[in-house]
């Protein structure tokens, strides 16, 4: 693959079988000599490009739960996987405990919530099947955990997803998962839902005991405990990008380097510069609220030392407490 090059992403070896698959699907290629081989590759070396060796093809892996299908939402990574013939499994909860995520290079979370508020939606859904249906499949999966809070079940989901990152996995959020497994990780065994979520009220002092070093990517932000406002904590910025208005609303990306970061430069190539925002869930997250160690692929317009569009890469050499 070759990185920010103009005409074309992929180096493939000429056979009949990669000319039918390109045919087949859609895709125009063309044929090279050596010596316009030679001069990409010069091009490359003098430019901001860079050859990344596609050695093996990764074992993809979406965290979605068995009820996703009724839920009034459409998963656009697994939409975009199938589209492009891109092979994945779907694991939930009991994959995650039981040490099955390992087995995958990348993990996708999309509209997950970690804290077990069931995404906040109460004071719109709570009537709504779909949302009953959820939390009837959430509760019955934590107590067969053996836990007795979803909540509960979901901070150890979200710690041992923790020790994937650890190991070297790509972890892919977006949506509520990108702030909502934060949280739960600082949270630990402290109650942070109110009543029309555990049936109890939180921990009093809920705020205080958040442990942020237990986190991956965000530190010192508030938690939103009304059970009724549709938000986790400060990090995301959604309130402010609507207040803009969508036609006031876009996130410029940033220029990486290939050469010495290929991963944020995979995640931002062949894209223009100015992207108009999309309203939902952690649209935009407060970038002083982001450790040292993230690196946000753009900057959005809001407040509060800036804004990043709300999906990360988080790698594996990231530091992860309790490990070197």
């Amino acid at each position: 693959m070759a990185l920010e090059l103009p005409r074309g992403a992929f180096f493939l070896e000429e056979t009949s079988a990669a000319e039918q698959g390109c045919l087949l699907a859609g895709v125009r290629y063309e044929q090279v000599g050596g010596a316009e081989t030679s001069a990409i590759y010069d091009e490359i070396e003098n430019a901001n490009m860079e050859v990344v060796l596609l050695e093996k093809a990764p074992k993809v892996a979406i965290y979605a739960p068995p009820n996703s299908k009724f839920e009034p939402w459409d998963d656009a990574v697994n939409l975009a996987l199938t589209y492009a013939e891109i092979p994945f499994d779907v694991i939930w909860d009991p994959d995650v405990l039981s040490g099955k995520i390992f087995q995958y290079d990348w993990v996708h979370l999309h509209h997950e919530d970690f804290t077990g508020q069931y995404g906040k939606f109460y004071a719109s859904y709570a009537g709504a099947p779909w949302y009953i249906e959820q939390q009837r499949v959430a509760e019955e999966a934590a107590h067969a955990a053996g836990f007795a809070k979803v909540w509960q079940h979901k901070h150890a989901v979200a710690r041992r997803i923790r020790e994937y990152v650890a190991q070297g996995g790509f972890l892919f959020a977006m949506c509520s998962a990108t702030d909502a497994f934060d949280i739960a990780l600082a949270a630990g065994d402290v109650d942070i839902v109110d009543v029309p979520y555990d049936g109890d009220p939180p921990d009093p002092a809920a705020r205080k005991r958040l442990d942020f070093g237990q986190c991956l990517a965000f530190h010192d932000f508030t938690l939103e405990m009304n059970p009724l406002v549709y938000e986790f904590s400060d990090i995301d910025m959604t309130p402010q990008a609507v207040n803009r208005g969508q036609a006031n609303d876009f996130f410029t990306l940033f220029d990486f380097s290939a050469k010495e970061d290929p991963v944020p430069t995979m995640l931002t190539q062949c894209h223009v510069n100015i992207i108009p925002g999309v309203h939902g869930s952690d649209h935009l997250l407060r970038q002083d609220a982001g450790q040292e160690v993230v690196h946000p692929p753009g900057r959005g317009r809001g407040r509060g030392g800036g804004a990043i569009p709300a999906w990360q890469l988080r790698e594996g050499h990231l530091h992860v407490p309790g490990r070197p």
